[in-house]
């Protein structure tokens, strides 16, 4: 199959990039930085220059494809104000522009990569595909995905052959996320306490998610949206099995909410210190009692799709860091 691949360079992207080349498909990857895109053209995809703003970049890449996947997204929580419109662009109307072009040009399969976040906060139950955001968001980067994907669900509705995936919270070798930076903290002994230890998160390893995307790609019926998840656990729960894995104690302080909630003010110089963005205010409100939570029977039941648990996802991940104790192998 000839593939068009947004978002290659990607933490999730280089993982769908590769495991289609291993298959034998033609990958055609549209890239902003070349700098970045080495692996890719190492593993053999052409290259294509341009980004999802670039409608003539895509047309053009596009052309003839067999399948198209939209992995290319800006996934930050707590960014300044002032760096929104960057991120409508690249999810709102990066989706507008890649899903409009597939559409016009009759492709067959598309694949678009939303998330459970899109969802927004699920307040403590675990929802499926068929739940409807409330339309109350808790940061700007949950708001662009919820947008982003009603694109898709218009698309479909316009005739866009089109499976939507949702994976939970994506982690594994060179995790960039809150989540992977929480835990590069805690193994690195500089996380003495917890801060909203509650939050609620469906974990899942990265090449799960890259495999459920390649299955929704070939047995996704389109027009249908599955959740990729892994297990259901919380922030605190991520923490406690990193210590399990790796044989170091997991912190049995918790900072309470309102102290955490009075240094929101001080975000711009607290955040960075904390390897979180500047805004500690929307940090705050993604975490604070709040769970995103879905289950992946769906995508298990249709696709064949099979995480793996949460224990050996991240034992597995810490062996490819280099970073798993002998006595843990």
């Amino acid at each position: 199959m000839k593939i068009f691949l947004t978002g290659g360079t990607g933490f999730i992207g280089s993982e769908v990039a590769r495991r289609l080349r291993a298959r034998g498909d033609e990958v055609r990857a549209l890239v902003r930085n070349p700098a970045r895109a080495a692996e890719l053209e190492n593993i053999g995809c052409t290259l294509a220059m341009g980004d999802v703003g670039d409608q003539t970049a895509i047309r053009e890449t596009m052309k003839d494809s067999d399948g198209v996947i939209h992995c290319a997204g800006m996934y930050e929580v707590g960014i300044a104000k002032s760096r929104r419109p960057e991120m409508y662009a690249a999810n709102v109307t990066g989706t507008e522009n890649v899903l409009g072009v597939a559409l016009e040009q009759g492709i067959k399969k598309v694949v678009y990569i939303s998330t459970v976040n899109a969802f927004g906060n699920t307040e403590g139950r675990v929802v499926d595909e068929s739940h409807l955001h409330s339309e109350k968001y808790v940061s700007y980067y949950d708001e662009t995905k919820h947008l982003a994907h009603k694109v898709a669900r218009e698309m479909i509705d316009r005739g866009l052959p089109c499976v939507i995936v949702q994976p939970g919270g994506v982690y594994g070798p060179g995790d960039p996320s809150p989540q992977g930076n929480l835990v590069n903290q805690f193994l690195a002994g500089r996380l003495p306490a917890m801060m909203f230890p509650e939050t609620g998160i469906n974990l899942v390893h990265r090449d799960d998610v890259a495999q459920g995307i390649i299955l929704a790609l070939d047995r996704g019926r389109a027009g249908e949206q599955y959740v990729l998840g892994g297990e259901i656990s919380t922030m605190g729960g991520l923490i406690e099995t990193v210590a399990k894995v790796s044989g170091k104690k997991a912190p049995r302080v918790t900072i309470p909410a309102a102290m955490i909630k009075a240094t929101a003010p001080l975000g711009p110089v607290v955040g960075p210190m904390l390897g979180f963005g500047p805004n500690l205010g929307e940090i705050i409100r993604a975490a604070d009692r709040v769970t995103y939570w879905a289950k992946d029977d769906k995508a298990r039941q249709e696709l064949g799709y099979s995480p793996r648990p949460l224990e050996q996802g991240l034992r597995d991940t810490l062996a490819a860091e280099g970073r798993l104790p002998v006595s843990a192998r």
